[in-house]
């Protein structure tokens, strides 16, 4: 079977932690086991896809500025035959952060949302909708902290411009900022839905952008297990199991709240670690047996 490990033209400002390049590890790992794998960039005009049997999504980082190409090309590939992981289907719905919404209906926690549609204006009423002083405001398809904006209400007046020429682009979503970011926001990594491993990322002082780009810091602490068994039933609630999962979130009153369910392109913290590679590996031979 031929393999591709889909990812980007890499850019810089696309970087996501530290200097590791997981890609390059995730790819010697399951070519040292056996698997016929390459790495592939997913708008390469030069690339024969039809040579491959299963594209794995593993990091097109620069995907949503270029959401409806990247879209198009996903039905191109199912069109043409060729399985998809995470499927096609997951990957549409967790592209637009409305998603969030879905979840909610489930009885799931989640930060509150509300959501500003393209051409909208942004409405001080926010603050009291939520009962806060602070909002985080961010488009509904991004990634990285991309456009992401904090706003606090004694600065409204003179955010309001900066906001509305932000809702001339695109939709956006508005959460509460929630105080326990300040403590980190927990990513639980779950392949296959087993899980595997967890990091604590926390913001630099006086930021909430726990982005390593943003002066975050991330560490491997063990998971709690009682938080770890809620950040899984948010993948309970999906079609079918996906071969890879970040679930981001932060406690709040000793309960899992769900920040971001990233099904795309998560970065998967292996940081060398093989035996959270071999996870991975497991994962995916599991996938590929069940599909035969």
């Amino acid at each position: 079977m031929n393999i591709a490990l889909v990812s980007y033209r890499k850019e810089e400002k696309f970087s996501q932690v530290a200097t590791v390049d997981e890609d390059d590890d995730l790819l010697a790992y399951l070519i040292a086991n056996g698997i016929n794998i390459e790495i592939a960039i997913w708008n390469d005009q030069n690339i024969e896809w039809t040579q491959f049997d299963l594209l794995i999504i593993k990091s097109p980082w620069d995907y949503h500025n270029h959401l409806n190409k990247f879209l198009q090309w996903l039905d191109e590939m199912q069109a043409a035959g060729i399985k998809v992981l995470n499927t096609v289907d997951v990957i549409k719905w967790n592209s637009n952060k409305k998603y969030l919404k879905e979840i909610t209906e489930f009885g799931l926690p989640v930060i509150a949302s509300e959501y500003l549609l393209k051409g909208s204006l942004v409405d001080e009423q926010l603050f009291d909708l939520f009962n806060t002083h602070k909002l985080v405001i961010k488009p509904c398809v991004s990634a990285g902290a991309q456009n992401t904006v904090l706003i606090d209400k004694k600065d409204f007046a003179e955010n309001t411009l900066r906001l509305n020429q932000l809702l001339k682009n695109e939709d956006f979503i508005v959460q509460p900022f929630v105080k326990e970011i300040q403590e980190g926001e927990w990513s639980f990594l779950f392949f296959n839905g087993n899980y595997s491993h967890c990091v604590l990322k926390t913001p630099k002082l006086d930021d909430f952008r726990v982005q390593h780009d943003h002066g975050g810091q991330v560490s491997y602490p063990e998971a709690n297990r009682e938080y770890m068994e809620q950040a899984k039933m948010y993948l309970n609630i999906l079609p079918e199991i996906p071969l890879y999962a970040r679930v981001d979130g932060v406690i709040i009153q000793n309960h899992f709240h769900l920040m971001e369910l990233e099904l795309i392109e998560p970065y998967l913290f292996f940081n060398g670690n093989k035996s959270l590679l071999n996870n991975y590996y497991q994962a995916l031979l599991a996938k590929l047996n069940a599909s035969r």
